[in-house]
């Protein structure tokens, strides 16, 4: 059994650990709630240029952008993975990075090449890692993403689509689904599928309408702006999604650190009685057994 002064440091070690879970699940609640608000105040924008993306590709022209045109072969594929810049935050990182690796070797199998995009710095590690084919890459985004740092990364995998580089590109994300659940999900983001353009109550029933407009100069720039946009925002929605679930993942298993510290504290609390019961025990004896002996 360990001596009284060293079960006394580790305990002392342990509570010093517990005082900073504490502090960290803390934090992480109340950027939880930041990240959580901003989440909800971009889902608007995300809906209505959802509803303008929709009616445009349903629009009387004869101009078809590339986003909405579907390739008969896939060769090249791009992906954006998002993930979180730290960690501390369970298996958040580790399940929308399995859920990848587990893609691009499906992909390999077939013969297609893969060529990927990192958001975050955990996915870039993994990425290069795995000596994926990484084209572009933007970490250390903060508590806040802000897209005009995302837009340098996003706008090159956007233009290699544009120049049939890629046949399709997809997002990797953790969507929150509540405080306690994160969902790795995998969504083709180009191109544009009717299920993704169409996902309000309103196209969905009135998918036979057609829309026209008057294109002021010409419609080739509007749909493109348009569309550029559009997609921006779904790649925009993913991260504010990310990293909402990323401060839900990340207060809840500093909360469990903190509760496992204090299993640790009552059972080093209970060893360290029970050698200074046998130490004091062990005294007693020696002084009954000095007595008798004079």
């Amino acid at each position: 059994m360990a001596g009284s002064r060293e079960i006394r440091n580790k305990i002392k070690s342990v509570k010093n650990t517990q005082k900073i879970t504490r502090a960290m699940e803390m934090v992480a609640a109340s950027k939880m709630r930041k990240a959580q608000d901003r989440m909800k105040k971009a889902r608007p924008y995300g809906e209505k240029i959802r509803n303008v993306a929709a009616h445009m590709s349903r629009a009387n022209t004869e101009y078809r952008h590339p986003f909405l045109i579907e390739r008969n072969t896939v060769k090249r594929i791009g992906i954006i993975v998002v993930t979180s810049d730290k960690g501390l935050c369970g298996g958040l990182n580790t399940n929308i990075l399995r859920r990848a690796l587990k893609e691009i070797k499906a992909w390999e199998a077939q013969g297609e090449q893969i060529e990927v995009c990192c958001v975050g710095n955990k996915g870039l590690g993994f990425m290069s890692r795995i000596r994926a084919n990484v084209i572009s890459q933007v970490v250390s985004l903060g508590d806040a993403p802000d897209m005009e740092r995302l837009i340098g990364a996003v706008k090159v995998v956007l233009d290699s689509y544009t120049q049939d580089h890629f046949d399709r590109v997809y997002i990797f994300y953790n969507r929150f689904i509540n405080t306690m659940k994160q969902e790795p999900v995998m969504e083709q983001l180009l191109p544009l599928s009717d299920e993704r353009i169409q996902g309000n109550k309103e196209d969905s029933s009135n998918r036979s309408t057609t829309w026209d407009y008057i294109y002021e100069p010409e419609a080739k720039p509007v749909i493109d702006d348009i569309m550029v946009r559009y997609v921006e925002a779904l790649i925009y929605q993913a991260v504010t999604e990310n990293m909402s679930s990323e401060q839900s993942a990340r207060m809840v298993a500093m909360k469990a650190a903190s509760d496992n510290a204090g299993s640790v504290i009552d059972e080093l609390t209970l060893i360290y009685n029970k050698s200074r019961q046998a130490a004091i025990t062990k005294e007693l004896s020696e002084i009954v057994g000095g007595a008798a002996a004079v």
